[in-house]
């Protein structure tokens, strides 16, 4: 005898999960906003300062929006004030092409300490952190966080090996273990390292143990280039 199945009585298999939020992902989100909010209220007469000496340099665009990978290993827009010139891609090719330490350099850090592409505002904007203010916008659109690893281009994703599934856990942030521990002075291994690190211990207590070592980092300029 054949046996009905009602289609109510048909498993609906396996539930999807739904991922838990901490409190302290909460407290972090909070935080994030209310800082960014704060942040752009004060720091709007610099910024308007900065957006009229970029486009008075030369006339190009003020911002920089780059395509970087973001939590999830979904792709957002990182906002900077531009620091470079508008041919900076042609200067960056005919750099790599004709200079073989340069070429390896750029291989090895994904950047460069002497830049052809960077402007002379550029250099200031860059050593002072200037440059990435705007990303205080990409906080509040939910695509970065005030702390987390420094965000990254496809290029970036094999010097992460195994270890990209770590970097993609979190929030990229606008400073991070990283960029209070040397910046470009130390080597990408380490800065790997310390974003797995994060990835792993982070808390509400040492995001503001973080900012508070971002001011001092920012005003010695150590590493920042």
């Amino acid at each position: 005898m054949t046996e009905i199945v009602y289609l109510n009585e048909v498993p609906a298999g396996p539930r999807k999960r739904l991922r838990k939020v901490s409190a302290d992902e909460v407290l972090t989100e909070a935080m994030n906003v209310l800082v960014a909010v704060l942040a752009l209220i004060f720091l709007t007469p610099v910024m308007l300062a900065v957006a009229f000496a970029v486009f008075a340099q030369d006339g190009g665009p003020i911002l920089f929006a780059h395509r970087r990978i973001g939590r999830g290993g979904r792709y957002f827009h990182c906002l900077k004030f531009r620091s470079m010139a508008v041919d900076a891609e042609q200067r960056l090719a005919d750099l790599l092409a004709n200079d073989p330490q340069a070429r390896a350099e750029w291989e090895r850090d994904h950047k460069l300490r002497c830049d052809p592409r960077v402007t002379r505002l550029g250099e200031f904007l860059r050593k002072t952190s200037l440059d990435e203010l705007p990303q205080l916008f990409n906080v509040l659109r939910g695509e970065m966080s005030l702390v987390g690893p420094r965000p990254i281009v496809d290029a970036e994703v094999a010097k992460y090996g195994r270890r990209f599934e770590a970097y993609c856990a979190v929030k990229p942030g606008i400073t991070g273990l990283w960029q209070v521990s040397g910046r470009n002075d130390t080597t990408y291994r380490a800065r790997v390292a310390m974003d797995c690190i994060y990835a792993r211990q982070r808390n509400v207590i040492m995001d503001g143990m973080i900012i508070a070592a971002t001011v001092p980092a920012v005003l010695m300029r150590k590493g920042s280039y």
